[in-house]
């Protein structure tokens, strides 16, 4: 079981990183992604702690991006990886067993094979051209999941990412997709998390297991 909404963190540094996921943490998201890029080993550790500690207060989960030596160590509940980073196969073999293991899908081919791997949960993007991402792939759009998740049929939770805003969470819904990952949407405005748990019928203290038709 994992919640519907990710809160990836978003700042000009990494102390801005932890001060909105504090942020985030206190308007009552239930899952946070660390994702801080072009730091040392060493300060991402240093910052994944200070995360570990902020979620545990708030009793919020804690996904760390990329690094599942770091994930490890700091005890988070789980790891995102990205296109280039190892397999979940592997991956698997170093975590605990009650970490998650989430990875980035830009089609169709990608989920099969992350499904293959059994990865927790796939983030599938972009939804739509995003500024986080200056090398994303072309937008896939309602259709694109339309059509993806109409293929794989899978009981892997599929979360859209990329761009998305509070206006396209229901269409995004319609398309069969279980939950979204938000950065930009979300740090502009943290109270928008409320608004978030409300159009995906998911309980800012209570988690549902997904349903699938």
């Amino acid at each position: 079981m994992i919640p519907k909404l990710h809160y990836i963190s978003q700042g000009a540094t990494p102390e801005v990183h932890l001060e909105n996921i504090q942020k985030a943490c206190t308007a009552g998201a239930e899952l946070v992604q660390l994702r801080v890029k072009d730091i040392s080993e060493k300060k991402f550790l240093e910052y994944a702690r200070k995360a570990r500690e902020i979620t545990a207060h708030f009793q919020t989960r804690l996904i760390i991006n990329d690094n599942y030596k770091i994930a490890k160590e700091v005890k988070a509940d789980g790891v995102h990886l990205g296109k280039t980073d190892a397999s979940p196969t592997v991956v698997r073999k170093h975590l605990y067993t009650w970490q998650y293991i989430g990875a980035t899908a830009h089609t169709l081919k990608d989920c099969e094979t992350l499904i293959e791997k059994e990865a927790d949960y796939i983030s599938l993007g972009p939804f739509k051209p995003t500024e986080t991402k200056t090398d994303a792939p072309p937008p896939l759009g309602l259709h694109g999941y339309t059509a993806i998740l109409e293929a794989l049929q899978t009981e892997t939770p599929i979360l859209g990412v990329g761009g998305i805003t509070l206006a396209a969470v229901p269409a995004i819904l319609e398309t069969g997709i279980s939950g979204i990952a938000v950065s930009e949407e979300i740090t502009l405005d943290f109270n928008r998390i409320r608004a978030f748990h409300t159009l995906l019928r998911a309980s800012s203290t209570e988690e549902q297991r997904y349903t699938f038709k």
